[in-house]
């Protein structure tokens, strides 16, 4: 089969190349994939992560049909269409995942080929109303923006969230989700044509980035601060929040170290929450939140799964909004 690949003893980079799948064990299933989506996270396999000593498929998102179904698998079926829950082994309501838990994509096996083989427990039906397109960018960015919102922020009808930097798979899931239970939904981004995306999308008010946010929020009270971006933007962050407010954070692009006046911080009382993927039970809470609202994740551009490196050139200049997908087969009924 056809699939992307982090050979092993490369420093950097990945193949086109034939590989051959997995063997299907007891309590697997074989996925023929039909659509797959692309996340940082593929940026940084393909460029830091170091080797496992083995060939390894990248690639955390995808959907599919089931072709084969492995001895004790017995709630899915030949035919059936799903999509793959990429936190790995984090099955319960755990306040933080087990020490085993893992990210699909490496050091495991990806979605980026013709076909994938998982444990039947990480798999769950596609939600019918969406397109193969739209499921198969839908796993770990809406499984990450619920348990941010949700589990670890607490939102609910009437708070207003403050998204700084607008635009990534995540981020937008996330706009969708707080706007779908009632909430107000601030938003900023450097890009006009991002910040106009998201007031269509439901965004009551956008701001460019590079303002000063004090200004632009004065008349506003946030109570709650998603943060994807890290150094550049926390301490900005915590001068917007009201006191007592949350501000969780899930990401670090711009660095693991931060600066934080401790003092400032415990006088307004904030609570500061950390947060990554999700559990099985949030997977499953998010798949019927978002049929319950109708929600689509926003797809900015396909590619064929030859393509993926163009992909990834792409999602790299942080040019799109929404997700950025693979289209590695044509479904058939």
């Amino acid at each position: 089969m056809k699939a992307i690949v982090r050979e092993s003893g490369m420093e950097q980079g990945m193949v086109y190349r034939d590989i051959a799948p997995d063997v299907v064990k007891p309590g697997d299933v074989k996925i023929r994939m039909v659509s797959a989506g692309l996340n940082h996270r593929d940026l940084f396999v393909v460029s830091t992560f170091k080797s496992n000593g083995v060939d390894t498929i990248i690639g955390s998102d995808g959907a599919g049909v089931i072709e084969e179904v492995g001895e004790n698998v017995s709630n899915f079926n030949t035919g059936d269409e799903v999509v793959i829950n990429p936190s790995l082994n984090w099955f319960e309501g755990e306040d933080a995942p087990p020490a085993d838990f893992r990210i699909l994509g490496f050091p495991d096996h990806g979605t980026f080929a013709n076909y994938i083989v998982i444990s039947a427990d990480q798999i769950e039906k596609k939600p019918s109303y969406l397109s193969w397109e739209e499921a198969g960018v839908l796993p770990l960015a809406a499984l990450t923006g619920y348990r941010a919102l949700f589990t670890r922020a607490k939102a609910e009808a009437g708070k207003t969230i403050f998204i700084p930097g607008i635009g990534g798979g995540v981020a937008t899931m996330m706009l969708q989700f707080a706007k779908a239970v009632g909430c107000k939904v601030i938003v900023s981004s450097r890009s006009k044509n991002k910040r106009e995306r998201a007031l269509e999308l439901g965004a009551d008010y956008a701001f460019d980035t590079n303002e000063d946010w004090i200004k632009e929020l004065k008349n506003e009270q946030v109570d709650i601060v998603i943060d994807t971006i890290g150094k550049a933007t926390i301490n900005q962050a915590f001068k917007v929040l009201m006191k007592g407010g949350a501000l969780v954070n899930l990401g670090a692009t711009t660095g693991d170290d931060l600066h934080l006046n401790l003092r400032d911080f415990f006088f307004g009382q904030y609570n500061f929450l950390g947060t990554t993927m999700g559990n099985r039970h949030e997977f499953r809470e998010m798949l019927r939140f978002i049929e319950k609202h109708n929600i689509r994740p926003v797809v900015d551009k396909v590619y064929p799964l030859e393509k993926t490196k163009k992909a990834m050139d792409y999602l790299d200049k942080a040019a799109q909004f929404g997700k950025v997908g693979l289209l590695i087969s044509e479904h058939y009924e």
